[in-house]
């Protein structure tokens, strides 16, 4: 455990770079899901 703690006090541009992927991974997903739902209304107000 201690060579890991020490490679991340060395290199926190990893740590940053890890976070900065899992919200740009949170915000594309979250795009995703609401364009599917609008798609879903669109469709349910076409065929009324």
């Amino acid at each position: 455990m201690e060579g890991l703690i020490g490679f991340l006090e060395s290199n926190s541009i990893y740590i940053v770079l890890a976070i900065v992927l899992i919200v740009w991974i949170g915000i594309f997903t979250f795009l995703f899901n609401t364009d599917k739902r609008l798609k879903n209304i669109e469709e349910e107000i076409k065929a009324k």
